[in-house]
């Protein structure tokens, strides 16, 4: 099926924010790529089922969060086994060079501390930008719930960066 010039005009520009949104949920750039390759195909094939009057942005975020909740779901049920000679090297881990990769590194892991709810909504609100009101209809609540989830994940967060060290073994606190 070839996509729609209309489609092309629409989504090609959403591609960067897809890729941000999807390695920001994933942690993985491979899976992130892939993933935004499944929800590409997925508007190819459904783009006329697709309300003309409504937001193209949110229609593919939502078709991206949902893939992506699927696949962590699946994840999670059927785990992650790869061979050890398979793995690349360097997600092994190594050390940061720069204070910003570290403070960086710290926010990912408070990031992984926050409820999977409020993770979504900060990553949809603070990196990709969106509203409100668009990110209620991305994750399919209320635009109240989406203010009160942001405000909880924002608190969570203050709070975590701010815990010492030992507190949180996982963190590295860089000053």
């Amino acid at each position: 099926m070839t996509p729609a010039p209309d489609m092309i005009d629409l989504v090609e520009p959403l591609i960067p924010a897809m890729r941000r949104y999807a390695r920001a949920l994933l942690r993985d750039r491979e899976a992130a790529d892939d993933l935004v390759q499944d929800c590409l195909e997925r508007a190819i094939t459904r783009w006329p089922q697709r309300r003309p009057d409504g937001s193209a942005r949110a229609w593919m975020l939502t078709m991206l969060h949902n893939l992506a909740i699927n696949r962590i779901r699946s994840l999670r049920r059927h785990g992650d086994a790869v061979p050890l000679e398979d793995v690349n090297p360097s997600v092994l881990g190594r050390v940061g060079d720069q204070e910003a990769a570290m403070r960086g590194r710290d926010l990912l892991a408070a990031l992984d501390h926050l409820p999977d709810d409020q993770q979504q909504i900060i990553l949809l609100v603070s990196l990709e930008g969106v509203s409100y009101a668009e990110a209620a209809a991305i994750t399919g609540v209320p635009v109240g719930t989406v203010m009160s989830r942001l405000s909880r994940a924002r608190e969570r967060l203050r709070h975590l960066l701010a815990e010492p060290e030992r507190a949180r073994p996982n963190l590295r606190i860089v000053k």
